[in-house]
């Protein structure tokens, strides 16, 4: 799948490196087709790793893919430059009048603090609020799914003894849904955090349908309006270092962590560990893609006036 990006987007040249298919604005110009407008609120502190990360998870589609990538304007960046900033992201002012087939919320290292102690939770509020009438179908991502969780259906998140930290072993719980089909009976996905929702919240919530969850780490996959809003509690995104590099920062902070868990040979920081969860990753976002974004977007976003009904494309 082509996606397209900023010509001179810095992780453009890492992705063709590794035999992704990207396209800039000029080759875009030269296909005759209506590409799939995906729009990325990146709340994570390292930017650019994020970028990447999702870029990758979305090249396994045959679709053209065009990606805007929003940051939010009641938050200052520490980690990323502000040149970056200025030049690859949108605002929420500057997109608010626009509509988008997709959108995926990241997660953000906020989660131990009150969601209304979050400096930009109030223009967030009004940014999951404009999702409901102006985006087909939005992912949230481990904070933002319990965010999204907050906000849309009042459920409250709660600490954790220890953080859940490192791969768990999930299973699909209804295969009759497309965004878990061709998933195994068990998979392995990611998880890094300190806050969760009890599950018996979540299955209290008659909008919500489970698709996937684990004994020891709750919540994995979850949808509510038929997939209009779908919620991922884990990292399917991460790339083989990430958990690696998290573990080894708090290390050297002198911060309490343990291995994470089911990720190193041997439990040994010094190998490489294995990459276990990148095809059901691929699977997730391909699923999503193709049945919650391109067979029910309308083809023409701006002459449909009511996201609430539903669309089939041309």
């Amino acid at each position: 799948m082509p996606i397209k990006i900023q010509s001179d987007l810095p992780v453009k040249e890492i992705l063709e490196r590794e035999n992704i298919f990207v396209m800039d604005e000029k080759r875009a110009v030269h296909q005759d087709v209506r590409p799939i407008q995906i729009l990325i609120l990146n709340l994570m502190p390292l930017k650019e790793e994020t970028e990447l990360q999702l870029l990758r998870s979305l090249s396994n589609t045959p679709l053209q893919v065009d990606v805007t990538f929003m940051t939010v304007e009641s938050h200052e960046s520490k980690n990323t430059s502000m040149s970056h900033l200025n030049k690859f992201y949108e605002t929420f002012q500057t997109i608010k009048d626009r509509r988008f087939d997709g959108m995926i919320i990241t997660g953000a290292p906020v989660e131990q603090m009150e969601f209304e102690k979050v400096d930009y939770w109030e223009e967030l509020k009004e940014i999951m609020e404009w999702t409901n009438n102006s985006v087909t179908s939005t992912i949230y991502l481990c904070w933002a799914a319990q965010a999204g969780l907050y906000y849309h259906y009042g459920l409250q998140k709660r600490p954790l003894e220890k953080k859940m930290f490192g791969l768990f072993w999930h299973r699909v719980s209804n295969r009759k849904i497309p965004l878990v089909r061709g998933f195994d009976d068990m998979f392995l996905a990611p998880h890094s955090r300190h806050t969760e929702v009890p599950m018996e919240e979540i299955r209290k919530c008659k909008e919500l349908t489970v698709l996937a969850e684990s004994e020891e780490a709750g919540l994995f996959l979850a949808m509510a309006e038929e997939g209009r809003k779908i919620f991922v509690m884990g990292h399917p995104e991460y790339d083989r270092v990430t958990l690696d590099g998290e573990y080894k920062r708090d290390v050297e902070k002198g911060l309490p962590i343990e291995l994470p868990k089911n990720y190193y040979q041997n439990d040994d920081p010094q190998i490489k560990p294995l990459l276990m969860w990148r095809a059901h990753a691929n699977n997730l976002y391909t699923n999503w893609l193709n049945y919650y974004v391109y067979q029910i977007t309308p083809y023409d976003l701006h002459g449909t006036p009511d996201f609430a009904k539903g669309f089939t494309r041309d």
